[in-house]
C-alpha cells in the first residue's frame, strides 16, 4: 500500500493552500471516482486535501435569478432540490440517470465534473494508455472500442467523458466556479473539459491547484422546456453508449433560443454549435431537426466497432428536440 499525507481542510483557502503544499496531492469529495482509482494504482496522490466539511453545500438563488450549486452538492439532493426540478429539469434528469442511488447520495457535484474515463485501458495499468502514461500509447485504438468516441478524438486518445451531468449543464450555459492561487474564476461549462489533441492526460482546463467551488445556472435558461435522454446496455447503474441534452424555447413559430450537446460521443460533453445555429430562427419541424443533428453529425468519425453511436446519437438528439417542441408554450414577442 501507498502511504499518503491527509488533511482535513476547514475553508476554501486552507483547501488550496494544503494543496499546494504537498506535491502530488488530490482533493478528496465523494471519492466515488478518486478512491477507485486509487485501488487499482492508477492514481497514487502523495496527499489528500479533504473539502468534505467546507461550506459548499447549499443550492441558492442568485438576486439575478441564476441558481448557485456547491461543490458539495451531493448528487442526490441535487436531482431532487425544487428549483432544479422546476426550472432546469434536464439536468435532474441526468443525475439521475447516473450511477446507483448509493453513488448518487455519495457523490458531489465537483467530484462529477472532475470523474475521470472509464476506459478499460485507462484503468487497466497492464495496458497501454497515453492518458494515463503518456507516450505509451492508445491501447483502444486497435483494441476494443464500441464504447468510444466518434467526434474530436486523436490519434493520441479516443476516450469519452462519462458523467451525465456535465452534459447537461453544457446545454443550459452553465458555468464552473473556480478558486486557487490566482483568485476566483468562473469557466463555460461547456469549456471546461478539454479535447484530447496531443494531451489527452489533461482532462480539463483547471489550473494546478484549483478547487472547484460551485456551478452557476443561468437565469435566461431557468423554466425552458429541457431534457435529458440516455441510451444505454441496460435500463439502470449503465455509462451511456450516447446521450443528449436539449433546451428549447419556441417565438412566434420559430426557434428563439436553443442548447444541444451529446453526450459519450467524445472526450468531453459535445455542445452542437452548428445544429443550433442552423436551428435559430427555423421552424420546429422534425426536418428542421434532422438537418440540423445531420450538420453537427458530419463531423463525426467512428471507428471499425462504434459507428452505431452516429444513428443512434441522431435518433435521440430529433426525438428529444421534438417532444419539446411540442411541449413548448406558445409565446409571442412583443
Amino acid at each position: 500500500m501507498k502511504e499518503f499525507a491527509y488533511v482535513r481542510a476547514g475553508s476554501v483557502e486552507e483547501a488550496t493552500a494544503a494543496y499546494a503544499s504537498h506535491a502530488g496531492a488530490r482533493y478528496l469529495g465523494g471519492g466515488t471516482n478518486l478512491v477507485d482509482l486509487m485501488k487499482l494504482g492508477v492514481e497514487r496522490p502523495a496527499a489528500l486535501v479533504d473539502v468534505t466539511r467546507l461550506p459548499l453545500d447549499a443550492v441558492e438563488e442568485l438576486p439575478d435569478g441564476a441558481l448557485r450549486i456547491g461543490a458539495m452538492v451531493r448528487n442526490s439532493d441535487l436531482a431532487a432540490h425544487p428549483l432544479v426540478r422546476d426550472r432546469y429539469p434536464a439536468l435532474s434528469q441526468a443525475v439521475l440517470a447516473g450511477a446507483s442511488g448509493q453513488l448518487r447520495n455519495a457523490a458531489t457535484t465537483g467530484g462529477n465534473l472532475l470523474q475521470r474515463t472509464r476506459c478499460p485501458y485507462f484503468q487497466d495499468l497492464s495496458k497501454p494508455c497515453n492518458k494515463r502514461e503518456p507516450g505509451s500509447g492508445c491501447g483502444a485504438r486497435d483494441g476494443v472500442h464500441r464504447d468510444h468516441a466518434v467526434l474530436g478524438h486523436s490519434e493520441h486518445c479516443i476516450a469519452t467523458h462519462p458523467s451525465d451531468m456535465t452534459v447537461a449543464l453544457a446545454a443550459l450555459d452553465g458555468r464552473v466556479e473556480l478558486y486557487g492561487p490566482e483568485g476566483a474564476r468562473s469557466v463555460a461549462a461547456a469549456d471546461f473539459h478539454r479535447l484530447p489533441g496531443d494531451r489527452p492526460e489533461q482532462d480539463t482546463e483547471i489550473r494546478p491547484g484549483e478547487l472547484v467551488t460551485g456551478v452557476v445556472l443561468p437565469a435566461a435558461t431557468a423554466g425552458l422546456p429541457s431534457a435529458y435522454r440516455k441510451a444505454r446496455d441496460r435500463a439502470s447503474y449503465a455509462f451511456a453508449l450516447a446521450s443528449v441534452a436539449a433546451v428549447l424555447r419556441v417565438s412566434d413559430g420559430v426557434v428563439g433560443d436553443v442548447g444541444l450537446a451529446f453526450g459519450a460521443l467524445a472526450h468531453r460533453p459535445w455542445r452542437a454549435r452548428r445544429a443550433e445555429e442552423a436551428l435559430l430562427g427555423a421552424a420546429p419541424t422534425a426536418a428542421a431537426f434532422e438537418h440540423a443533428v445531420d450538420l453537427e453529425l458530419s463531423a463525426a468519425q467512428p471507428l471499425r466497432d462504434n459507428a452505431y453511436k452516429v444513428p443512434l446519437a441522431r435518433g435521440i438528439a430529433v426525438d428529444v428536440l421534438s417532444r419539446l417542441a411540442d411541449a413548448a408554450p406558445a409565446r409571442r414577442t412583443s
